[in-house]
């Protein structure tokens, strides 16, 4: 970048305040252990006051519950265990992650990547490159060490300014986090803790993972389309010519046995296809519910991260045999362990997050909060549009400092969930609007995990580059995506559609 600036900008200033504090924050397991510690002495607090509510679905009293007692006690000694173990999201994410793990370790998904964004044309390259990034959330953090770079490099090669295409890149995998064509790992992730808070209320919903696909899906076209217009009108022109000491490199195409491989991938994905239209298409199909035939209640929805693991572990598989990247049944395992190793932090921070939910549901604290909370946004008279966007900007706002999606749903889920649903909103249509939120402030969040290797990749180019240069050219991006995703939002809301198959905007009366 020719132009850096040598004085910080009112926004960098802001910014690296947000940074200091962030970094000053514990490890989120730490958090997450304080919480649970807090809930506890808060549960004797309450149990102190009169402080029973009177819930508006079933007219019965609730009162908060002391564990401090003895009882409370051995509910979090005996329970320590199962509340790991029994944790929504756990399984969830694991599940996902050991299929597509064999996909990324075989080269599936970084071939996939550099096929669509190689023989894409030139004047449809931006849109591309940001399309694909919003694409590769499907396998998680794989956008961030694989598309991002190469992005630069091809904007480099195309003679355009690298740090451009960087930023398209980083646009689509991080600040579209939340729209996308398929389901990845952030689905299950988030309807798992979705329905551990709703259980609060209801102890029966469940929020499927496909439960945003809906909005989802038409949201991948317009980051894709905003995208590509921030970066053509805005961040090109303000970047102007490449002056830097990197030259073009030429980015190898797909080899013949590459080729192959995908031509193998595609077979085995069009059979599961047809595997599952041939149990849903049919009214009597063996993937529909046995007893209604219903599709929105059938072993298929349920069972939509069994498919995750299923589509992503042979379509790695049969890539793996046509490319010649996997010998034996060793590489496939080694592909899943891999994935597995990457879990370890989250591993530790789901088992302190599992007991700060179960002591927040059995202290009905949460329950409590959710009714008080509703009934004062009930007399503060706000109607659907005003009250979203204010939450929207809420989870951005948190987002600066807290970069973990899941760890913060973990904590926004029990109090917001309830709350909406006792106003009318359901759980899926929460977490949209949780999503847009958490989206929308990553690629400007120094907080987000792999925000340091972004800087990192933009130094290559630009040796003076720092944080600010990071948020100084990902900041219009920002503001393009929350302007963009709200009026969708409002859109849906007036328009009254589902957000994903089953999910409505409204409870059920």
């Amino acid at each position: 970048m020719t132009n850096v600036k040598t004085k910080k900008s009112g926004i960098d200033k802001f910014l690296s305040v947000v940074e200091r504090i962030g970094n000053a924050l514990p490890h989120p397991a730490t958090l997450f252990a304080g919480f649970a510690l807090l809930v506890i002495i808060l549960s004797w607090v309450a149990s102190q006051f009169d402080l029973a509510v009177t819930h508006p679905g079933t007219g019965e009293t609730v009162t908060p519950v002391n564990l401090l007692s003895t009882e409370g006690l051995h509910m979090i000694l005996t329970r320590m265990v199962t509340n790991f173990t029994g944790f929504a999201p756990l399984g969830t994410v694991l599940v996902s992650l050991l299929g597509i793990g064999i996909a990324e370790g075989t080269g599936l998904i970084g071939a996939v990547l550099r096929l669509v964004v190689l023989s894409s044309p030139k004047r449809l390259l931006t849109f591309v490159i940001v399309f694909a990034g919003v694409i590769s959330n499907t396998a998680s953090e794989v956008g961030y060490v694989l598309l991002v770079p190469l992005a630069a490099v091809i904007f480099l090669a195309a003679g355009r300014h690298p740090l451009a295409g960087l930023a398209a890149a980083f646009a689509g995998v991080s600040g579209g986090y939340s729209a996308n064509l398929l389901l990845g790992t952030v689905d299950p992730l988030l309807a798992g803790l979705s329905t551990e808070a709703a259980k609060i209320i209801d102890p029966g919903y469940i929020v499927n993972p496909a439960a945003n696909y809906y909005f989802m899906f038409v949201s991948t076209f317009l980051i894709a389309a905003l995208g590509t217009w921030v970066t053509e009108k805005v961040v090109i022109p303000r970047l102007g010519e490449y002056e830097g000491d990197e030259k073009p490199q030429s980015i190898d195409r797909l080899n013949s046995q590459e080729k192959r491989g995908l031509l193998y991938a595609t077979i085995a994905i069009l059979l599961m296809v047809a595997f599952i239209l041939g149990g849903l298409l049919p009214d009597n199909g063996y993937l529909r519910d046995p007893e209604t035939n219903e599709i929105l209640h059938s072993p298929f929805m349920s069972g939509i991260v069994a498919f995750i693991f299923l589509l992503a572990g042979v379509a790695g598989i049969a890539y793996g045999i046509g490319a010649k990247t996997i010998k034996n049944d060793s590489d496939v395992m080694r592909g899943m362990a891999k994935s597995m190793e990457t879990l370890g932090s989250y591993i530790v921070l789901v088992f302190f997050a599992a007991q700060f939910v179960a002591y927040f549901n059995w202290t009905n604290l949460g329950l409590i909060l959710a009714i008080n909370g509703a009934d004062v946004l009930q007399t503060m008279g706000l109607s659907d549009i005003p009250l979203m966007i204010m939450f929207i900007i809420v989870a951005a706002l948190i987002n600066l400092v807290m970069g973990s999606a899941s760890a913060k749903w973990a904590i926004m889920a029990p109090v917001f969930i309830p709350m909406f649903m006792l106003l009318g909103y359901t759980p899926e249509f929460t977490q949209v609007a949780y999503r847009i939120g958490d989206s929308v402030t990553n690629i400007i969040s120094p907080m987000m995990s792999y925000f340091a290797l972004i800087v990192a990749f933009i130094q290559r180019y630009d040796k003076k580059a720092g944080i600010g240069t990071v948020i100084s050219t990902m900041l219009p991006y920002t503001v393009a995506f929350f302007i963009g995703w709200v009026i969708l939002l409002v859109i849906w809301i007036l328009a009254g559609l589902p957000v994903g198959p089953g999910a409505e905007m409204y409870m059920a009366q």
